[in-house]
């Protein structure tokens, strides 16, 4: 973890945060933390209604994935971002559209600006805060790490996709892009580029609205939920 000054944030920051279903106050009794994810799987099959494990991971990967596609967005954006241990990255359940789910709860001590060499920042979210959860999941089912990966994808998609429609954003939000995907940085931590394998050299403009994933992340199997739009079954 790389440390530096905390920053304050803004009231807009945390309704953007709140909007993703990422709280930095309390709103929930804490039913675990991202360390100990591998001992939850239970749990959220029960607040998920999840017919089996794999579903399980996959709807709890996609809420962690609003958590770290927040991380993207606030860096863009404020050029901030949150480095806390993964014991302060914290799971409750809550409410939705009449759903039960799982939000996530960041203490905002742990923001803070991000640095220079903002590709160590990237690589952080990636390396670990991303990947260990993604790790823990699939020690207790069996199911694609590509999944998985793909459930963080889709929201970035759509903030890049804004991002490159706002001129006063647009240049540094590529530059960031770039660092996103950087196959050198994905080789310090991983076999594949599961990023680059997901955009397949397209922009996000090209993607936003087709069925860009590979994998199916089974958000049909949960009840009260539909098909995403990216999904390869859509059609």
């Amino acid at each position: 973890m790389y440390t530096t000054s905390m920053t304050i944030l803004s009231n807009d920051q945390i309704q953007q945060l709140n909007n993703y279903s990422v709280f930095t106050q309390p709103n929930g009794t804490v039913l675990f933390k991202g360390n100990n994810v591998a001992n939850a799987l239970p749990i959220i099959k029960i607040i998920s209604s999840a017919p089996n494990d794999p579903v399980a991971a996959s709807f709890f990967m996609r809420r962690v994935g609003m958590f770290i596609s927040m991380q993207f967005y606030m860096m863009t954006m404020y050029d901030e971002i949150w480095d806390g241990p993964l014991e302060q990255l914290q799971f409750f359940s809550t409410t939705e559209y009449g759903n039960k789910t799982i939000s996530t709860l960041i203490p905002p001590e742990y923001f803070r600006d991000v640095h220079e060499n903002r590709e160590m920042d990237v690589q952080l979210i990636w390396e670990k805060q991303c990947l260990p959860i993604i790790d823990q999941l699939r020690s207790q089912c069996s199911i694609s790490p590509l999944t998985l990966w793909e459930n963080v994808f889709g929201y970035l998609l759509w903030h890049y996709y804004t991002f490159f429609e706002n001129p006063a954003l647009e240049e540094s939000a590529r530059h960031d892009w770039d660092l996103l995907k950087d196959p050198t940085m994905w080789k310090a931590f991983t076999s594949k580029e599961y990023l680059h394998f997901y955009l397949k050299d397209r922009n996000p403009s090209e993607l936003i609205n087709t069925t860009v994933r590979t994998t199916c992340c089974f958000s049909k199997d949960i009840p009260g939920l539909q098909k995403c739009g990216f999904c390869p079954q859509a059609k």
